[in-house]
């Protein structure tokens, strides 16, 4: 009896050597959204697992956690064997700029997180009502220039990127804007579209059915590049404001932990998905411009973020009540 059970133990510990030994991935992925779904994280989740699951022969499934503003799936995250097995998909700015605005931040962006890719860019646009008096963002300036505390803008809510970009946009441009925050874009917007709000900072995504009915106006791209879903909107610096940039932009990430030739191995296959045709026109339907680049080019992302909205939020005063 005691040898067979040697003879088991054996051959137990030789298979499970012996799995150990496969290439990564030998199993299924999870890939965590930190919102519900339905949304734009989520959707550019399922893409992401679809594409990666068709390149590395394993399934890749998706699990959304939602809950706390993503805290929950970043905590799940964290706590996940850091092997490959577990990722996460969310907006990384936002992740940056938690530690500035939530009195306690379960986890640390930069110790706890390993960044793979930057799957997607939502650049924000600044848009005014269709029957704004100005025509575009110097003859804008020059308006809240001349009614100093009487232009309004909304927002998604208190720290919220609409918000955040939109500070930064007034003290570039010299304005004092008053800012109204709303419990979430969809909210704001019908208060845009009736003239009760002279500005707004949205994603082209959460534009683009109010851009087709010409009941808003866009005025210029808050980005480096000019939108592929917007191509004759100007860039922030060609409208004369240079610095103005917000992009809601989407990574993926791994534990920390996770070894560096699987990081390696995800962001080329990642790269490769998003350099296909078909899923770029797919993140541009959504109104997102695909991403790309090494995990080195999007964790210094992460960083400049951390930086940029940091001083915003400290210079701003801002603070979540």
């Amino acid at each position: 009896m005691r040898l067979a059970r040697l003879a088991f133990a054996l051959v137990l510990t030789i298979l499970v050597a012996a799995v150990a030994a496969q290439p990564y991935p030998a199993r299924g992925i999870r890939l965590i959204v930190d919102t519900s779904p339905g949304g734009l994280t989520d959707l550019l989740g399922r893409f992401s697992a679809e594409a990666l699951s068709v390149r590395v022969g394993q399934p890749v499934v998706v699990e959304n956690k939602p809950g706390a503003s993503g805290n929950v799936a970043t905590d799940f995250l964290i706590r996940s064997p850091a092997d490959g097995y577990t990722l996460m998909i969310a907006a990384a700015g936002s992740l940056a700029v938690k530690p500035f605005l939530e009195r306690s931040v379960p986890f640390d962006p930069f110790a706890d997180l390993v960044p793979v890719i930057n799957v997607a860019d939502a650049a924000h646009i600044f848009v005014v009502p269709a029957n704004m008096e100005a025509k575009n963002l110097a003859q804008f300036v020059a308006y809240a220039r001349a009614n100093p505390g009487k232009v309004y803008y909304g927002s998604a809510g208190i720290g919220s990127p609409p918000h955040l970009s939109l500070e930064l946009f007034g003290r570039l441009a010299g304005v004092k804007l008053v800012h109204i925050p709303y419990k979430g874009i969809g909210n704001a917007l019908p208060d845009m579209l009736a003239g009760r709000l002279q500005a707004m900072s949205i994603s082209l995504g959460s534009a683009l059915p109010y851009l087709k009915t010409g009941q808003i106006r866009p005025l210029a791209a808050a980005a480096k590049a000019r939108l592929a879903g917007l191509p004759d909107v100007p860039t922030s610096a060609q409208a004369g404001l240079p610095g103005w940039e917000m992009s809601a932009w989407f990574a993926v990430f791994a534990p920390k932990g996770v070894p560096p030739d699987v990081v390696r191995l995800l962001n080329r296959h990642l790269q490769a998905a998003l350099d296909d045709a078909t899923l770029r026109q797919r993140l541009l339907d959504l109104g997102a411009e695909p991403g790309g680049g090494s995990p080195e080019s999007a964790s210094e992302r992460l960083r400049a973020d951390h930086r940029l909205w940091g001083q915003v939020i400290r210079d701003a005063g801002i603070k979540l009540e």
